[in-house]
């Protein structure tokens, strides 16, 4: 049985898409092609009441991503539902659109381009090499918290200009917000106990708080002493004149923090489990030299879908979409849709073209994609360098989540021969 959700079991047709409990087995790809049988724009009801629908169609995700004057973020980006209050007190980048997502987006756009980017290579493959090279001489670890947990905390603790000390605890209080309905990580499981008394906290989640704490000792230090980081950007910065609110940088520095590591240490999960089941292709990207992390991004979609809303009464194929209806793109569908992806469910290396949607569509285009791109293809290149066979050990895990394609624990065995 292969090891990859995309290259196995495509769990149950009837599965709930939108329950967390539909994905620790895997994501349920048998009941999204369910969906695609009914059309390219399904409704679908909830698993707590709510109701959205659902865009699995690739040129349609396209569309609603690229259309934020029919459909807003400014509403939230996940199934949640959220009131004025605390939409208001959480909105980030995520939740905001052009112009105002522009503005915000531009005071971080310059250190996140290709060249900037390229200068943190070689530092990125020293870590990424100590932390591989200690696994192999273990011969069986956890891939996910030895290596994948590890590697992308160090890189944004330089990005952010904090201690590579606090490492350890930045990923912890990254497990605790983003991983809210799995209780392995969190205190408060957002659909089984009442977390109403956080609901003004990112992620619902008690962890906020402890965040919060560290930003406002990192903004105090900043503004002791600037320096050439991510805080100190965002205190220097202004939107229409005026210095972000203590709320906003708090709230950005959060995001940060979390899109700066959970997403990309899941792709790497998710790129062993590729290697595992295709044991040929570390040979073959050995020998090319060329490792093109494009379809492992395809494979792991990571981030399975983001909310839009309707602002206005509109259509969208054939379907009448109401003003204030919930649309969400679910990108874990487009990645397979077999009119734009030949034989969706096989792995193909260097697959051209591939217009995936590993990071997202539009204006919210992952601001750090060409950061993700590095450290994948520098882990890829590392890992094939130090081992000649990598292999199962035990079973996989995967988070409980409909948001986030995660693999909490990979138990592997390595060998350099």
């Amino acid at each position: 049985m292969a090891v990859s959700a995309l290259l196995g079991d495509h769990g149950d047709p009837d599965a709930d898409i939108t329950d967390h409990d539909s994905y620790i087995a895997g994501v349920p790809y048998a009941a999204f092609e369910r969906l695609r049988s009914r059309g390219p724009v399904v409704p679908v009801e909830e698993f707590d009441g709510g109701r959205h629908w659902a865009v699995i169609d690739h040129s349609l995700v396209n569309e609603v991503g690229r259309s934020p004057e029919r459909f807003t973020s400014t509403r939230g980006i996940r199934l949640e539902e959220m009131d004025e209050v605390s939409l208001a007190h959480r909105r980030t980048l995520m939740e905001t659109d052009p112009p105002d997502h522009t503005r915000l987006r531009r005071i971080l756009q310059k250190g996140f381009t290709p060249r900037v980017v390229s200068g943190f290579e070689q530092g990125f493959r020293t870590l990424a090499r100590a932390l591989i090279d200690d696994a192999v001489a273990r011969g069986t670890v956890d891939f996910a918290d030895a290596v994948a947990r590890a590697l992308p905390v160090r890189l944004l603790c330089r990005l952010l200009g904090v201690p590579d000390a606090d490492a350890d605890t930045l990923v912890d209080w990254t497990d605790r917000l983003v991983s809210n309905t799995d209780p392995e990580f969190a205190e408060v499981v957002v659909d089984k106990d009442s977390s109403g008394e956080y609901r003004l906290l990112p992620f619902r989640s008690p962890a906020a708080l402890e965040v919060f704490r560290y930003a406002e000792r990192c903004a105090l230090e900043r503004r002791k002493q600037p320096s050439d980081d991510v805080i100190s950007t965002l205190l220097a910065a202004s939107v229409d004149g005026e210095p972000l609110t203590d709320l906003e940088f708090k709230n950005f520095f959060t995001l940060l923090m979390v899109a700066g590591n959970e997403t990309t240490r899941h792709a790497m999960n998710h790129a062993v489990t590729i290697l595992i089941d295709q044991p040929h292709l570390a040979d073959r990207l050995r020998a090319s030299q060329n490792v093109d992390v494009e379809e492992f991004l395809r494979a792991a979609s990571v981030t399975m879908h983001f909310r839009r809303t309707a602002t206005q009464d509109t259509r969208l194929a054939d379907v009448e979409i109401a003003q204030g209806d919930k649309v969400v793109m679910w990108y874990v569908a487009s990645n397979v849709d077999p009119r734009v992806f030949a034989d969706p469910h096989s792995f193909q290396q260097n697959r051209n073209p591939n217009p995936h949607h590993a990071f997202g569509v539009g204006p919210h285009q992952c601001l750090g994609a060409a950061f993700a791109r590095l450290e994948l293809r520098v882990l890829i290149e590392e890992l094939i360098r130090s081992t000649d066979s990598i292999e199962l050990a035990g079973p996989v895990e995967r988070l409980r989540s409909n948001f986030h394609n995660g693999i909490k624990h990979l138990p592997v065995r390595l060998s350099d021969g």
